[in-house]
């Protein structure tokens, strides 16, 4: 299995640049998902590939001739707040990768798992899955549109507008060069897409700033998404999240009605 370390330090800058990204106040314990902030990959500008990722191969990550990439899915545990000021460790393992063949062709599918400690303390853990597909053939159709979901009842609803601005400060804050985020030829031109892509851990801290919201300061237990459509620059989302039982249903939703991004959640001590 493939390691890697790395450490940081979770400054009073970082942690008041990304309170001002999710226009928040800071405090003294930072939001949960702030750690997808911290220990960021930090390769030379000159190793960075086409796309503004660092280029397959050499690296903590397996080598894949598949270039396109996308981080679809997360299943996060949060153990203990993060002070801001605290010390940060992170070690990265990749724990699968497996490749599969269907209908959209070649996928390579990654699991890695992450454990972050704060000042030596355990604080979230995470397992996360990327996903490496083929580039799409010249005159490719672009997928479908997702089907609307379901007329459902929700406790909490916010719209958001994600806007150059916001896409370029959690490009900033995770060191995430990857131009379908700014680079709007780029996205258009090379990868197909209709505009600007909306991070999905960007979409999965504005759900976590939703429960932050509605519930308080570091009340989730677990936090596990996924990503289901491309959402775009300038196309308003809904923030949706709603109780049942001991769970957290949460949603990222256009304005059209389907769903770009699922999510589950617990609540700490919810007995």
């Amino acid at each position: 299995m493939s390691t890697e370390t790395r450490t940081d330090l979770l400054t009073p800058a970082l942690a008041e640049h990304y309170a001002a990204t999710f226009d928040r106040d800071p405090s003294e314990t930072a939001p949960q998902g702030i750690h997808w902030c911290l220990c960021t990959p930090e390769a030379p500008t000159a190793a960075l590939g086409p796309d503004g990722h660092p280029a397959s191969g050499g690296g903590f990550m397996p080598e894949s001739p598949l270039p396109r990439r996308m981080w679809a899915s997360s299943a996060v545990n949060f153990h203990a707040p993060i002070s801001v000021g605290a010390t940060i460790e992170r070690v990265s393992t990749v724990l699968d990768s497996t490749e599969k063949t269907g209908g959209s062709g070649t996928l390579l599918f990654v699991t890695v798992g992450h454990e972050t400690r704060a000042d030596g303390v355990l604080v979230v853990d995470e397992k996360q899955t990327i996903v490496y597909r083929a580039a799409p053939s010249p005159g490719a159709a672009s997928a479908p549109a997702p089907a609307p979901a379901p007329e459902e009842h929700w406790d909490w609803q916010r719209e958001i507008m994600p806007t150059a601005p916001l896409l370029f400060r959690y490009s900033a804050l995770t060191f995430n060069s990857h131009r379908i985020h700014y680079d709007l030829p780029y996205a258009s031109g090379e990868e197909g897409y209709p505009g600007l892509v909306v991070h999905g851990p960007l979409m999965a801290s504005l759900l976590l700033d939703l429960a932050d919201r509605e519930l308080g300061r570091d009340a989730l237990a677990s936090f596990s998404f996924r990503a289901v459509a491309p959402a775009f620059v300038d196309a308003p989302l809904t923030l949706l999240g709603r109780r049942e039982s001991d769970a957290i249903i949460l949603r990222v939703r256009s304005a059209a009605g389907h769903d770009h991004m699922t999510a589950t959640a617990s609540v700490r001590n919810s007995a």
